[in-house]
């Protein structure tokens, strides 16, 4: 069935407007019934964050930013998905063209800025749902904010019962000045105070999703301050700001942040360096660039329990999903290893090469 729909999809998604047709795909997904997926190879199941989840593929923030179509999203065959980014109030996001597709790269630029139904509405969505499959809520703080922590803070107390997750994003390039949050005074208060709110709404498991465009100071820093505040993890990356000279696409010079195949060697980069900075004391989601299985699985070997896709679904179709999965399987029939076991195996490796050149 996901075969058909790809083929009868995307051939009409790409002549529609970028946002047009993320709009429409999301429509779709959330009126269509959609059967359940196989069961999958129980080899792919992964425990970490204290979750089980039954294989590591995610949906990445920002598909489903409203929560509109979670329970579709799984039944695709991921293993879980995020939502948002979620604000306190709803917001508009930055004016329109803001979603640029660069074909010939395989890439998106987007400038979106948290645009979604703000936290009463998405919570209404998700108490609705029934309680199976994984689903995550990526948390972010209004524009106008005058105090932009205290954000974070009320929607951990607003998703606590209904998050399976939350990500702190603050690595966002649509937002003014949101990336300053990364540095280190700021970051020690935020996550001193996301903590300290989810102690008191229960144990949902904490991760920080940080930028590609860090320098190595920065990135010490900052798996410092997650490691002597306990959180359960971390999302290696969000989009980047840097233009690679190779990008081809008319649309290459936009503002915003760029995601899909060309993100891959930074982000995989920093996944690397991430995990041999945290030294096992929290997992990684390795996010940025993944189109293949192969590429699911060299972000594995660099550093992730779990992985997360979105930008490369506009090219290649959900049937995707199945392929990473399919190939995984194969890779651990091949090796004979468990994904435990080959979490990182490439990282001291990686980061002793030269640094990605875009």
């Amino acid at each position: 069935m996901i075969g058909a729909f790809d083929r009868l999809s995307l051939p009409l998604l790409r002549v529609l407007p970028a946002e047009h047709a993320h709009r429409l795909a999301i429509r779709a997904l959330s009126l269509v019934p959609l059967p359940s997926p196989p069961a999958d190879d129980a080899r792919l199941a992964v425990r970490a964050f204290g979750l089980d989840f039954p294989n590591p593929v995610g949906m990445a923030a920002g598909f489903d930013k409203n929560a509109e179509a979670g329970e579709a999203v799984l039944r695709l065959g991921f293993g879980f998905t995020e939502i948002g980014t979620v604000t306190p109030k709803p917001q508009q996001g930055n004016p329109r063209p803001r979603l640029f597709r660069l074909t010939e790269d395989g890439a998106i630029i987007n400038r979106m800025g948290f645009n979604n139904d703000g936290a009463a509405r998405v919570r209404e969505r998700l108490s609705a749902r029934p309680q199976k499959g994984i689903i995550g809520v990526n948390i972010g703080a209004n524009k106008d904010a005058v105090d932009r922590i205290a954000d974070y803070v009320s929607l951990i107390g607003v998703f606590a019962p209904v998050a399976a997750y939350f990500t702190v994003n603050i690595s966002s390039p649509n937002t003014p000045d949101l990336r300053n949050l990364q540095q280190s005074a700021r970051l020690d208060e935020l996550l001193a105070r996301v903590i300290e709110a989810r102690d008191q709404h229960g144990t949902t498991p904490v991760l920080l999703k940080i930028a590609p465009d860090l320098t190595l100071q920065e990135l010490d820093d900052i798996t410092r301050l997650a490691r002597q505040r306990g959180i359960d993890g971390m999302v290696i990356s969000n989009t980047t700001i840097a233009r690679p000279g190779s990008l081809k696409g008319p649309d290459a010079g936009e503002p915003g942040g760029l995601s899909g195949r060309p993100l891959f060697d930074l982000s995989t980069r920093m996944l690397a360096e991430t995990y041999v900075r945290v030294e096992g004391a929290f997992p990684l989601i390795g996010v940025g660039g993944i189109n293949c299985g192969a590429c699911a699985l060299t972000k594995i070997r660099c550093g992730a329990s779990l992985v997360q896709l979105y930008s490369a679904l506009v090219y290649r179709g959900l049937g995707m999903v199945a392929d990473i999965k399919r190939h995984l399987v194969a890779q651990l029939d091949q090796s004979g290893s468990t994904l435990s076991e080959i979490v990182g195996t490439d990282a001291a490796r990686m980061t002793a090469g030269p640094w990605p050149v875009l």
